[in-house]
């Protein structure tokens, strides 16, 4: 199948496509419909899991490629892309061709539970805060946290002690091989994978697919949305309600959204492609 996109959007979703607190997506929903009648494939690249995705995408009404777990693992549908790179890739659950960039979850809970005792009381995995306790701290109900807990290559982290304590327990996470991005409500361990370099494998295949580079915009609010921002040919920085912008290195085509979640996403988008004049 021939895939010719001049743009991509890829999105990250909690704080920016989905609204922090309610985690609905209505104010960018027309738009989203529209950027579907384009042809412009709206990318999520997002810390949530393969299984939150595939309820969400569904709500969408998204059929294309999705990043999970923070740059982890890139899923393709099948006959997406009849690129020769794809069809090597292994077929996983549900007919998606899966790249991998990292080791599983499981590796990740080892080095935390090497940390437990030092650090006791400073902070808790989703795998110490279980369904409950997940369910308690992100507002989610009881079906969506499990879902949510349902992960394979990262494990994120509450943290509840002081600043100081918190660079000591990075700095041991660290040098023993794990990747530690701050999101908007957790810390996720996991490997040396990230949503930039997942933003530019998959644009790649687009490119590969139709002959053509696309352009690529990149949209988030949080540090875990950095180096996929900084990735970018154009980055849009949501408006957070709960914390500051991210501090990009780049200072050309970056923008910061007027409001936050997806009203600022949909506002955004809008003047980046010029849709409100075409």
């Amino acid at each position: 199948m021939s895939r010719v996109a001049e743009t991509l959007i890829f999105t990250d979703l909690d704080g920016s496509l989905l609204d922090h607190f309610s985690y609905s997506f209505a104010p960018a929903e027309p738009l989203l419909r529209r950027l579907e009648q384009l042809g412009i494939p709206v990318i999520c690249c997002t810390s949530k899991t393969f299984a939150e995705l595939q309820v969400l995408r569904e709500q969408l009404n998204n059929r294309h490629p999705f990043v999970v777990e923070n740059g982890a693992a890139v899923y393709i549908p099948q006959g997406y892309f009849s690129a020769p790179d794809v069809s090597r890739l292994p077929e996983t659950r549900d007919g998606y061709r899966c790249m991998a960039f990292c080791q599983p979850r499981a590796h990740w809970q080892g080095l935390l539970r090497q940390l437990a005792d030092e650090f006791a009381g400073s902070f808790a995995s989703f795998q110490q805060l279980g369904v409950e306790g997940i369910s308690a701290v992100t507002g989610l109900e009881p079906q969506q946290a499990a879902l949510a807990n349902r992960r394979d290559f990262s494990e994120p982290v509450q943290w509840l002690g002081d600043q100081d304590t918190k660079r000591n327990f990075v700095d041991q996470l660290e040098t023993a091989g794990a990747k530690v991005l701050q999101g908007g409500r957790f810390m996720h361990v996991s490997g040396a994978c990230d949503k930039g370099a997942a933003l530019r494998w998959l644009a790649a295949l687009y490119q590969q697919a139709s002959g053509a580079q696309p352009q690529t915009i990149a949209i988030g609010d949080s540090g875990n949305d950095i180096l996929m921002l900084e990735a970018a040919d154009k980055a849009l920085i949501i408006r957070s309600p709960v914390h500051q912008p991210p501090q990009l290195k780049r200072t050309d085509n970056c923008w910061l959204s007027d409001e936050t979640g997806p009203t600022g996403w949909a506002r955004g988008v809008s003047s980046l492609l010029d849709l409100d004049n075409a």
